[in-house]
């Protein structure tokens, strides 16, 4: 990651934290991911658990310029928004615990 963090000519970078109800759902998403490499050589992806909380995952983005990153954060969006429809419509445990703030609605 210092490598990622340390490249001057990726000066454009966002840091993401998704949090999951579960380890074992932020686990499943970051395996669904990370399959999918950056195609763009201007941009630098790092996907990862969060070492204090591993229901989060963490996603940090670099790109050689602001256009590039939007572009990657925005097809990043789309894949995790595909997996956690799937998620919601196929796993048992998501069906099972809803967020507490959803119980409130």
């Amino acid at each position: 990651m210092a490598a990622l963090a340390d490249d001057a000519s990726f000066p454009c970078s966002i840091s993401l934290q998704v949090p999951f109800p579960t380890d074992r759902l932020a686990s499943t998403a970051l395996r669904a991911i990370e399959v999918d490499p950056e195609l763009s050589p201007l941009v630098r992806r790092h996907l990862a658990l969060a070492p204090a909380d591993p229901r989060v995952l963490r996603v940090d983005y670099r790109a050689a310029t602001n256009r590039m990153l939007r572009v990657a954060v925005n097809s990043f969006m789309d894949s995790l928004g595909l997996v956690v429809e799937v998620m919601e419509q196929l796993d048992e445990d998501v069906l099972a615990n809803p967020p507490a703030e959803a119980e409130a609605q």
